[in-house]
């Protein structure tokens, strides 16, 4: 037979444990959404405003984009898509919609960046980064359509607005 008084010290640990377990279990692959989802929203913003902005400049950015055989006038597409899809994955605006949208770029980046081998530190940036965003990408918009079921995927306009949770 236990002791009452060990029983007393031992039963509020447990049910605490008990309480954070449930917690855990209840939140935790919705909080792991959320981080993954800001994550990528702030690499989005940050790729676009410091790297292509304040970095390279708009007109840089669209004289590399010319150097490796794109239109230079697509650096400013990519340079909106990014800040405003950054924009909108931290709103949690459209979530899965916006994450897909943002593939094609990111192909885009994987594509000028395919020929400097894998590692993104090599000259020129490798290829790692890019598919391992479009990776990350896939998975926001998987999770914000699993999260909002099968309906928001087949109607998106009828959720009540542009807001639509992940």
């Amino acid at each position: 037979m236990e002791d009452p008084a060990i029983a007393i010290v031992r039963n509020p640990w447990e049910i605490f444990m008990s309480s954070v377990e449930t917690t855990l279990a209840e939140r935790g692959q919705q909080s792991a959404a959320n981080l993954l989802r800001i994550s990528l929203g702030l690499m989005f913003l940050a790729h676009s405003v410091v790297l292509k902005l304040f970095t390279y400049g708009l007109a840089g950015t669209a004289g590399y984009f010319a150097s490796i055989g794109l239109p230079a006038g697509l650096a400013y597409v990519v340079f909106a898509a990014e800040a405003v899809g950054g924009l909108l994955l931290l709103a949690n605006v459209a979530t899965g919609w916006v994450a897909l949208a943002l593939v094609p770029i990111l192909a885009g980046a994987f594509w000028a960046h395919s020929g400097n081998g894998w590692v993104f530190s090599n000259t020129g940036g490798g290829w790692e980064y890019p598919l391992f965003l479009i990776v990350v990408s896939v998975v926001v918009a998987l999770q914000a359509f699993a999260a909002q079921g099968a309906a928001a995927v087949r109607h998106p306009a009828k959720l009540g607005g542009a807001v639509q949770q992940a």
